[in-house]
């Protein structure tokens, strides 16, 4: 799930930016199959190729010919000649997907794809195989057009630009969308671009770089380090779903949910929220609302999709390979890319390393039990100080802190923006403060003036939510047009686009109590926040299952992953779990620190991270740095 992003140590206490494949028949060829006609059959299949094959590829040259030879009926009545490899193709319902009984012009065509497919698997120029797939190029040959960052107090030598991708890979031609762009120019002898993703999802790049980017100077010594907001993020077609996108949290506790709005709401309303099938509708409603919020980015905004623009980014940067840095979430989208594009992934670190394989409704306990820790340890932390909004025992400030949370839950205060701040508003600003321990100042600070003045400025800075209009035309928005509640509709809408579960409201019915008893004994705090972003996916089309089956065993060049002991978003288990995943590639570092990703807060790990990109200099797999280091 990963609810967060990279902390960094910059400005610590300001608010955040938000921001069946077909043989092609001999006179179908294309211009290219037919320049390449002339060459010996082994030549245009790759070089050398086995005996067996040879004979296989002679059999279909002479098939090809008897095929041009005859009238173009009798060439249609016979189908398309068969290209036949050691081992059999399969008979009807042996070998065949699902098993399925098929007619005679079936199998023919059904082994015509079978034999051509696994031809083309084992020798990629096979032009046939390439012809099928859009046309990209368009994309990949753009050139980004680069510029000095418009707006006041934005660092010196950052940069702006866009890079323009298709809105669906898959018909590449029927829209676009551009992807906001930043960058720092590389200072020393430049080996090209090193690409950030700072997590999320729903993390925008440029505000990021632009806050944190001097975390990241040293890496300007061999690239320019360059960031972006992903599709449906920041200023790259945005997403949002208008005023509903805190119904999820209230849905999942209809009762409170009730009592919040007694003086708002008809008696009969209110009978009505303590069915827990009406609270699926509210889930429901809101799937809608974003929908109709969020434009045609929406039913394309996964990992899987993003990966593809990482590639179109790599290429419009003129690099050969993807040299990547991702953390948190953006360890997902580095790890997907690999899946992808082996052959285009240079040097790649994961920082905070996210699960592959756990549904959203465990990564939801996980992450609550993360947070109760960290939450528990700021606590003993603050309670040390006079100044401490809950007093100087860490045992009573917990429960002052589920006090105020309920509290706020029935009486909303006014906020900024325009609408009122709720009790799991805190507890979402909360979660956030807590994944660095270099916010915890600033949170003790914001804490007290809610409590004491009703001050809610400072907490906001941690948390946001609103709405705005729909964003359809595929440009860049205006940093002041980013609707309030993109990161955390983006946020649902990324996690369930890569989530295949899809449970019926008979199953959800039935495991709510269940649930809800399970995410409030990992927390009493986070469980009803994070049981609404597990259920956040019902009503949503279903989601891909790429992620969970097919992300392994990536053949790429050795890669880092980074795993922090203490952190509260994405446990260390993950990281092993994650590199056993993705095979020998994987190279884990163990870094003994406390916080959310190890980059920022770890100087060796800073250290071992920049040795790696810079240099190739890889750390032996299970080494570690230590707490202090």
């Amino acid at each position: 799930m990963v609810a967060s992003r990279r902390p960094h140590r910059l400005n610590a206490g300001k608010p955040r930016r938000l921001w069946l494949i077909r043989q092609t028949p001999p006179f179908e060829r294309t211009a290219n199959e037919r320049r390449r006609k002339g060459r010996r059959p082994s030549e245009r299949l790759g070089g050398k190729l086995p005996g067996t094959v040879r004979a296989a590829v002679r059999e279909r040259a002479a098939q090809d010919k008897a095929w041009s030879a005859a009238p173009l009926a009798e060439r249609r009545g016979r189908g398309c000649p068969l290209i036949v490899i050691e081992g059999e193709i399969p008979a009807a319902g042996r070998g065949v997907p699902g098993g399925l009984m098929l007619s005679t012009r079936q199998r023919r065509a059904f082994a015509c794809a079978m034999t051509l497919a696994l031809l083309g698997a084992g020798l990629p120029s096979v032009a046939a195989a390439a012809d099928d797939r859009p046309d990209l190029s368009r994309f990949h040959d753009q050139s980004i057009k680069w510029s000095a960052c418009p707006g006041d107090g934005l660092p010196d030598g950052l940069q702006c630009g866009k890079v323009t991708v298709p809105v669906d890979y898959a018909k590449p031609t029927e829209g676009t969308l551009d992807l906001a762009m930043a960058r720092f120019r590389a200072t020393g002898e430049s080996r090209g671009s090193v690409l950030l993703n700072f997590g999320g999802p729903g993390g925008p790049g440029v505000g990021e770089l632009a806050d944190g980017g001097e975390d990241f100077m040293g890496l300007t010594n061999g690239y320019d380090v360059v960031t972006f907001d992903p599709r449906g993020v920041g200023r790259s077609s945005p997403v949002s779903c208008g005023e509903g996108t805190d119904d999820s949290a209230e849905a999942t506790d209809p009762g409170q949910d009730a009592e919040a709005e007694a003086e708002a709401e008809s008696e009969a309303q209110a009978d009505e929220s303590d069915d827990p099938r009406a609270a699926l509708e509210v889930l429901r409603k809101l799937a809608a609302d974003c929908a109709e919020h969020s434009g045609p980015v929406l039913p394309h905004i996964g990992t899987v999709d993003a990966a593809r623009d990482l590639d179109v980014m790599r290429a419009a940067l003129g690099d050969k390979k993807l040299n990547y840095l991702g953390f948190s979430y953006g360890t997902r989208l580095g790890a997907v890319y690999a899946a992808q594009f082996p052959d285009k992934t240079g040097r790649m670190v994961l920082d905070g390393v996210d699960t592959l394989t756990e549904p959203l409704s465990e990564q939801g306990i996980t992450g609550a039990q993360g947070q109760q820790t960290a939450l528990e340890d700021f606590l003993d932390w603050c309670t040390e100080d006079i100044n401490c909004a809950f007093g100087q025992d860490s045992r009573s400030a917990r429960e002052e802190v589920l006090r105020l949370i309920g509290s706020l839950d029935e009486a909303p205060v006014p906020a900024d923006f325009g609408m009122p701040f709720s009790g799991q508003d805190l507890v979402g600003a909360i979660g956030q403060a807590l994944y660095s321990k270099e916010l915890w100042p600033a949170l003790s600070q914001a804490l007290t003036a809610l409590v004491q003045d009703g001050d809610t400025r400072g907490i906001m800075s941690f948390y946001v939510g609103g709405s705005s209009l729909p964003h359809r035309d595929g440009g860049l928005v205006d940093e002041g047009e980013i609707p309030l509640d993109n990161l955390p509709a983006a946020l649902m809408a990324i996690n369930c686009a890569d989530d295949p579960d899809r449970p019926t409201a008979d199953q959800v019915v039935g495991d709510l109590d269940r649930l809800r008893a399970r995410y409030e004994q990992a927390s009493p705090v986070f469980g009803r926040y994070r049981l609404a972003q597990a259920l956040m996916c019902y009503g949503r089309p279903k989601g891909t299952s790429y992620i969970r089956e097919e992300v392994r065993d990536v053949d790429t060049p050795k890669m880092l992953l980074v795993g922090t002991r203490g952190d509260p978003a994405t446990p260390y288990r993950w990281t092993t779990e994650t590199a056993d995943r993705l095979g020998p590639s994987a190279v884990v570092l163990d870094n003994k620190g406390e916080g959310h990703t190890g980059y920022s807060s770890s100087k060796c790990v800073h250290r071992k991270v920049d040795d790696f990109l810079l240099y190739g200099q890889l750390p032996a797999d299970g080494s570690s740095c230590g707490s202090e280091d």
